[in-house]
């Protein structure tokens, strides 16, 4: 035995993979021992094992399935010659040296024309078994009609249980084998128009014979054409093509070729021949392929219809198919999981924009992760952390002797992160002279440590992040031009959680599972009322705010659920819609008697929010949070105070 896998189709297209071990994983994330870079497969997949000699494959609850012969598993044996196909990657398990049962044979288009001897011409609506009026009179021997009866059920089971186009066009085929004598036949499926074949499968009915089957295009032309089913007998090629190169044609005997027919409109064609002179095809074959053809015809467009609708439900799948650690199904972020899994696989400098708190470095972490280099590490630094002297070390590293204190030489994170991803955070804070150094780095992929001469090169991909304007900083004279260009090769902006409201619960449900397991303290959720309070204030700080208040709530919380009371008194003040779920009265109170000693007192300071804010004894900033959170600018403005 020489078991192995041979990739037929997808990117290891080619490929043999030997079966030695007892164990082959196969998926996307790179410890697999087939490791395939392909979005539609999850990081572990399937894998194929060996046990006591026989080999099996199953499904590790991947997210688009594991199919055998075009049929989903979660576990099966393997035989011989069978087809595994995950995402867009197919293999053919082989065990031995000999080849498996062909699952299909090519089609050979040709222009000649057929001298024939007897020629029969039928009509679909002239069709024995589509005509009952006719049966009585009409019909087979008894033998023959309980034959063809079988044949037609065993057909009709089929076409119930196979989706596949491949499959189900290889099982008509050999039904029609077991009733009519052809050694080959042919399925040709046509455009909407009917001037295009736009697929073929073909198949010999003995391994033995040719590979290539054998089609005149000018019959199969003249049947979609007219709709008209064709017996012919005695076939020989006219004078002029005696001398053809084609040796398969000049040896055809008899030929049966029928319409597919759908609503009325021909979407293909039925095509049948043998090259035995002692094998005639008959009427009764004829009446018996123009029915079974009626039926076909359906289960092939409605399998031609479902592959379509699963290609184009994979497309959209592989669109959001990634590795994050984001949370949200909302609109705005189903837009950012379809860009970062366009953007991934590149190797194009991004540039993500977005208030603090968005998620800007979750990510970055989900571009490096879809990527190629995902096995390389991500490094990331945030440029507003560091003074400008030890954020050039940091990132471009020095070598001994270069200032006070560096006594050996030190690789910056620029070398560190080769072959993989440098996230810079806050670009828009980096020195000048630093964009300078850095616009080298992202032109020429090289550099020289701080107090070195040597130029260092890497391979890494830069993303970098920021909450500033820098157009505005440009024109401001503050961030280099040509440095932005560089680096908003790509770019998209992190939406703020004001509008993303649907995400909060589920946000929220997240941090409140997180933190109860951190600080080992049993939360079940959060109340109706504490959720109403979430989802009505603006979260200027967004989801590094939502963070800090469940944090907060789940620390200081007392009972099983978290209440108004254990969220951040500026997430309970918010003014939240009428449809929202009523707090408690002492909040409702509380609220309430806050508004009036605002307002009372910046009625008696004449407007003036910063002798109101001296009368109450809070800082200016504070009071106008609070009447942001309170809703009460509309009041002052109209009322008795400015």
């Amino acid at each position: 035995m020489n078991p192995r896998l041979v990739a037929i189709s997808g990117p290891l297209r080619g490929s043999v993979y030997p079966l030695a071990a007892t164990e082959l994983t196969v998926g996307r994330d790179a410890s697999n021992h087939l490791s395939i870079k392909d979005g539609l497969l999850s990081r572990r997949h399937c894998v194929v094992r060996q046990e006591a000699g026989q080999f099996s494959v199953s499904d590790l609850e991947s997210s688009n399935g594991t199919y055998v012969n075009g049929a989903a598993i979660s576990e099966k044996s393997l035989n011989h010659g069978d087809h595994i196909s995950i995402g867009n990657s197919r293999f053919v398990f082989l065990l031995d040296e000999s080849d498996p049962e062909p699952r299909e044979d090519p089609v050979q288009l040709d222009e000649l024309s057929y001298n024939v001897g007897s020629t029969i011409h039928l009509r679909i609506e002239d069709a024995l078994y589509l005509s009952p009026e006719k049966v009585l009179t009409s019909l087979p021997p008894l033998a023959r009609m309980a034959r063809d009866l079988t044949a037609l059920l065993k057909l009709s089971t089929t076409i119930n249980s196979i989706r596949e186009p491949i499959s189900l066009q290889r099982q008509l085929l050999e039904i029609l084998f077991e009733v009519i004598p052809a050694e080959r036949g042919v399925i040709l499926l046509v455009s909407e128009n009917q001037h295009e074949i736009i697929s073929t499968f073909g198949l010999n009915r003995s391994p033995t014979h040719e590979r290539a089957v054998p089609v005149s295009r000018t019959i199969v032309d003249q049947v979609i054409r007219d709709g008209v089913a064709v017996l012919s007998n005695d076939v020989s090629e006219k004078a002029e093509f005696a001398d053809a190169p084609s040796l398969i044609l000049s040896r055809i005997r008899s030929l049966l070729c029928v319409p597919l027919v759908l609503f009325g409109r021909t979407v293909g064609a039925v095509y049948l021949n043998t090259t035995d002179p002692a094998t005639r095809f008959s009427e009764d074959h004829l009446q018996f392929l123009s029915v079974t053809s009626g039926i076909a015809a359906v289960a092939l467009e409605n399998a031609r219809h479902i592959e379509w609708l699963a290609g184009e439900n994979q497309r959209l799948r592989a669109d959001t198919l990634i590795e994050h650690d984001m949370v949200g199904e909302s609109l705005p972020m189903q837009e950012i999981y379809k860009f970062i899994a366009k953007v991934a696989p590149t190797d194009s400098t991004v540039l993500i924009g977005g208030e603090s708190g968005t998620g800007k470095e979750l990510a970055a972490r989900a571009l490096h992760s879809n990527s190629p280099r995902a096995a390389k590490p991500l490094v990331a630094i945030n440029c507003a952390a560091l003074t400008e002297t030890l954020l050039e070390s940091e990132l471009f590293g020095h070598e001994r002797g270069a200032f006070t204190g560096a006594v050996a030489q030190k690789r910056g994170k620029l070398e560190v992160a080769d072959g993989g991803t440098v996230f810079l955070d806050e670009i828009g804070e980096m020195a000048p002279v630093l964009q300078a150094k850095l616009l080298r780095v992202l032109q020429e992929r090289e550099f020289e440590r701080v107090g070195g001469t040597r130029t260092v090169k890497v391979n890494v991909r830069v993303i970098a992040a920021t909450n500033r304007d820098l157009e505005r900083a440009i024109a401001d004279g503050c961030f280099r031009a040509d440095l932005f260009y560089r680096l908003a090769v790509v770019s998209f902006e992190m939406p703020p959680l004001r509008t993303r409201r649907e995400d909060i619960p589920s946000l929220a449900t997240y941090f409140v599972a997180k933190y109860s397991a951190k600080f080992n303290r049993k939360v079940a959720g959060l109340s109706v009322e504490a959720g109403a309070c979430l989802m009505s204030y603006d979260w200027p700080g967004n989801i590094r705010e939502l963070e800090n208040a469940v944090e907060r709530a789940v620390v200081l919380g007392s009972t099983a659920m978290i209440l108004p009371e254990d969220l951040p008194e500026m997430v309970v003040e918010a003014e939240r819609p009428p449809s929202a779920a009523p707090i408690a009265r002492y909040h409702e109170a509380v609220k309430d008697a806050k508004k009036q000693l605002i307002l009372k007192a910046v009625e008696g300071a004449g407007g003036s929010y910063t002798e109101a804010a001296k009368s109450l004894g809070v800082h200016p900033n504070y009071l106008h949070r609070l009447i942001r959170n309170l809703n009460l600018k509309t009041t002052l403005k109209n009322g008795r105070a400015s």
